[in-house]
């Protein structure tokens, strides 16, 4: 049903267009000729256009918003007492139960004859909803753009409103990413507010240990739980910084060749061969690194007398830093390409050389596109899951030994939103706290990068 209707009003939409922009054109030959009109054909096409769309598509996106939470309380409110007088939780997962089995998909309890009742109710209240909504957004779209339509002569100021319509469209779509950052972030910290009413803030940012199982029932014998969480940022910069000491100087190498060495053959085909690397799905990488790099990892280390973990730190950050040289490469190599040859040109004519130039003028010109790039790698280390999971492990060691297994914050946090735990419990809690302190840090990192390449940016302009 809803299929249908948005393609019903994507084809009202294109009928739309096409009859303002016949009706502009009828109107410009009634006054003498198209040069008569205000503006192009186009734009009267394209006002009725947004005229028939937009307001048929902003009711039909209110009326998905609200349907389910109406239809519920109406289903709700026609239930027995006996059932309406539940428990709020109780309540809720009945109603999810009828919705469930209104949608086709399997329920948590038996139905009775009063739940099979209610989801009957609910089942017709849709199909009402459903038919209210498609006659309401036709008539609407129609009505619109009939209306518009009519209102076409040649003196219509149709490429301003057209114009105005799209500048409002585009405010709209940066406030909704605005906002949806924000949203994401209120929830983030509300959840880990309620974390650190249970564990003090104190021992959750500075604790050793890090051991967050804990009992499911009360009469339930399990650990109370340890959510110190300094093994588990450990274990993070560790392999971040194990994998930055294998991207940097590889990916910036790779670009500095490609850019002023390469021959445009050679570079037509090793960027993007080097490039492929990124679209690598991670679980390959954790093939790789558990099956491959472990065991040659582990073989070397033997022969050097020295003990490695089946897994390590060492292993999950070689192979994460393999993964992040086309982040560091291709961003590094457009930015020195754009360095202004006039720099170069000036370099060689006071004598220097190929790699005195590189040195003391592109890459300095570029830092602020490197240093970007390096951040961007940045944060795709820390955020990484797979690879450490099949190559580092699980266990939260507080260890600066990288052949010991250790775990990310990221790994943890995936850890403790899986399995049977009561949602409101520390254990899950813990995951959102972790993953306010991770943003915390990124945005640290972003407020570095961003003074930096500002310093850089008014040395060179």
């Amino acid at each position: 049903m809803s299929s249908l209707l948005i393609f019903a009003l994507l084809c009202l939409t294109a009928t739309a267009y096409v009859l303002g922009r016949q009706r502009s054109l009828k109107a410009a030959k009634r006054a003498g000729g198209i040069s008569k009109l205000h503006s192009r054909p186009s734009y009267y096409g394209t006002l009725v256009a947004l005229w028939c769309g937009l307001p048929a598509f902003l009711l039909y996106g209110i009326w998905q918003a609200g349907e389910s939470s109406i239809i519920t309380r109406l289903v709700t409110a026609s239930l027995p007492e006996h059932i309406r007088s539940l428990p709020a939780n109780e309540l809720g997962l009945l109603m999810n139960d009828v919705k469930n089995m209104v949608a086709g998909n399997i329920v948590s309890s038996h139905m009775n004859q009063e739940m099979l009742a209610a989801a009957e109710h609910y089942r017709s209240l849709l199909s009402i909803s459903h038919a209210t909504i498609a006659v309401l957004v036709l008539v609407l779209a129609i009505t619109a753009t009939l209306l518009v339509a009519r209102c076409i002569k040649p003196t219509m100021r149709a490429r301003n409103q057209v114009e105005k319509v799209m500048n409002l469209l585009l405010l709209a779509s940066s406030t909704l990413a605005v906002f949806t950052t924000i949203g994401i972030v209120l929830s983030v910290l509300f959840e880990a507010i309620r974390f650190f009413r249970t564990i003090p803030v104190s021992d959750f940012l500075f604790g050793l240990t890090w051991s967050p199982q804990m009992a499911i029932r009360t009469d339930q014998v399990g650990s109370s739980g340890a959510f110190g969480a300094v093994p588990i940022f450990t274990g993070t910069l560790m392999i971040a910084g194990i994998a930055m000491m294998v991207a940097v100087p590889l990916g910036l190498m790779s670009a500095i060749y490609l850019s002023e060495y390469a021959r445009p053959a050679a570079r037509t085909v090793v960027k993007p061969l080097l490039e492929i690397l990124a679209g690598i799905p991670t679980v390959v990488y954790g093939f790789f690194a558990a099956l491959t790099v472990a065991p040659l990892v582990r073989g070397f280390g033997s022969r050097l007398g020295l003990d490695v973990s089946s897994e390590s730190a060492l292993v999950a950050g070689l192979v994460m830093g393999i993964m992040i040289i086309p982040f560091i490469s291709s961003l590094s190599d457009d930015v020195i390409n754009a360095v202004p040859q006039s720099l170069r040109d000036g370099a060689y004519a006071l004598g220097a050389t190929t790699s005195e130039t590189i040195r003391q003028v592109v890459i300095p010109a570029a830092l602020p596109g490197i240093v970007s790039g390096v951040l961007l790698a940045v944060s795709r280390a820390i955020g990484e899951t797979m690879i450490v999971v099949m190559a580092a492990g699980l266990s939260a060691n507080l260890t600066a030994n990288p052949m010991q297994a250790v775990t990310t914050v990221t790994v943890q946090i995936v850890t403790l939103l899986v399995g049977d735990q009561e949602f409101d419990s520390p254990k899950t809690l813990a995951a959102f706290a972790l993953g306010l302190v991770l943003f915390i840090i990124t945005l640290v990192l972003n407020i570095i990068a961003l003074q930096v390449v500002k310093k850089y940016r008014e040395q060179y302009e």
